[in-house]
């Protein structure tokens, strides 16, 4: 059954069309400033991405009616569970509104929900960055006030997560494991018998710093930037994500550069990336206590994993917990088409949103 998967971002728009679990291509359509600098609000984007997406599946003699189903990347959602949900009403309403936040990867769902209505197929999303199945302990962040919420790589995290169970012959869920995602940002979960019990906000301000986030600092400190003087929001909000981690060390969050002045010498961005490796590794510890050091595999991922020293200082560092195995990459496309064929199989996992779920108050 061929799968039409669509996945948004802010300057481009990948497709995929899926044969069974065979891809018959991926292309990813760049869109260009001028293009886009006509639309007031990324949501305003939807008719001119929906148009670009039919000429690509015209030129590659893809007709709406050959599609079993039409996947997108969910986006900015209410927090519910991992799993495969379908596109409906309030979901768009949610993504149309920005009720949860703005971002070029709410249009997933809305532009699935275009396409499959035409021939009526189901439009689906899977396992947005919203996953939240954090325990009632999880929540707990030291002040009422604030709350810990689960925003991570949910989408790569269970994917691949669902591979590796497959390596060891058992159900994803009946394993505890422990998922590294490095990329952009670090999240490190804490997988339990097929949910995601605790894992770092890898978005704004929890876990290990990456190459452009800050990851969790010394609050006091945080408090003395708010405060001095000509201190903005968005400033502050710059230094922790986009203008923090290896960037605000190094002055790059260029791998392939950090790599080569290693090579040559470079003995901060030597130490910068130990350091990264340290903290990701103790939080990788950190999940092993949550898992009451019942561990089945610790698992790197994300597009760092390329980087084989990387990986090395942290398995150097988390071996202890269980066997340490790598998947490179993160191959998002791949992903939301298995979660769409598990879900055609089975349709009666597809779940309603918004979810019968409420996140555990404090």
């Amino acid at each position: 059954m061929k799968i039409l998967v669509i996945n948004p971002g802010s300057t481009s728009t990948k497709i995929s069309v899926y044969d069974g679990e065979a891809p018959l291509f991926t292309q990813t359509i760049r869109h260009e400033a001028p293009d886009l600098a006509r639309f007031a609000r990324v949501m305003d984007q939807e008719g001119y991405r929906r148009e670009m997406i039919l000429k690509i599946l015209k030129h590659h003699g893809i007709r709406l009616a050959d599609l079993g189903a039409v996947i997108g990347r969910g986006g900015l959602l209410c927090p519910m569970p991992g799993g495969v949900y379908a596109v409906g009403p309030e979901m768009l309403d949610d993504l149309r509104s920005c009720r949860f936040g703005a971002h070029a990867s709410n249009l997933g769902a809305i532009l699935a929900h275009d396409l499959a209505a035409e021939v009526g197929i189901p439009a689906l999303i899977a396992d947005p960055v919203v996953v939240d199945e954090l325990g009632p302990l999880a929540r707990y962040s030291g002040h009422p006030d604030i709350k810990r919420r689960s925003i991570f790589h949910a989408l790569n995290h269970k994917a691949v997560a669902r591979r590796v169970a497959q390596e060891l012959g058992r159900p994803y869920e009946e394993l505890r494991l422990i998922v590294a995602h490095l990329g952009g940002g670090v999240s490190v979960g804490a997988h339990e018998l097929g949910r995601v019990v605790d894992v770092n906000n890898a978005l704004d301000g929890d876990g290990p710093f990456s190459p452009e986030r800050s990851g969790g600092l010394p609050a006091g400190d945080v408090v003395g930037w708010c405060f001095a003087p000509g201190a903005s929001e968005a400033d502050i909000r710059r230094k922790i994500t986009g203008g923090g981690g290896l960037f605000a060390y190094l002055g790059t969050a260029n791998g392939l550069e950090i790599e080569k002045r290693i090579h040559g010498g470079d003995e901060p961005a030597r130490e910068a990336r130990e350091a990264m490796a340290y903290q990701t590794a103790k939080e990788i510890g950190a999940m092993g206590a949550v898992l009451g050091g019942q561990v089945d595999a610790v698992i790197l991922t994300g597009g760092l994993m390329h980087d084989r020293e990387l990986a090395r200082l942290i398995r150097a560092r988390v071996a202890f917990l269980g066997p340490v195995m790598i998947h490179a990459g993160e191959d998002e496309m791949t992903a939301l088409a298995q979660a769409a064929q598990r879900a055609l199989a089975d349709p009666e996992s597809i779940r309603p949103y918004p979810p019968r779920f409420q996140t555990v108050s404090i």
